[in-house]
């Protein structure tokens, strides 16, 4: 899966990245490296949790799709 980020750097230093299409997903490291790092962690959390939360909901079904 390919998503695009946003990586800006801190008024404190270090980075702040985002992920426009998953709303909330937001995470930061004091480098680049680091921020991209703690980002793709949290997309895999972000992706788990949304997952998790509609397997529960009655007559949802999830599925994975490749775009």
């Amino acid at each position: 899966m390919k998503l695009k980020i946003v990586l800006e750097p801190s008024d404190e230093g270090g980075f702040t990245v985002f992920v426009p299409v998953l709303p909330g997903c937001i995470s930061e490291g004091d480098s680049r490296e680091e921020a991209l790092a703690n980002i793709r962690e949290a997309i895999e959390l972000y992706l788990d949790q949304t997952d998790t939360e509609l397997s529960s909901v009655p007559g949802y079904e999830v599925e994975e799709l490749v775009v």
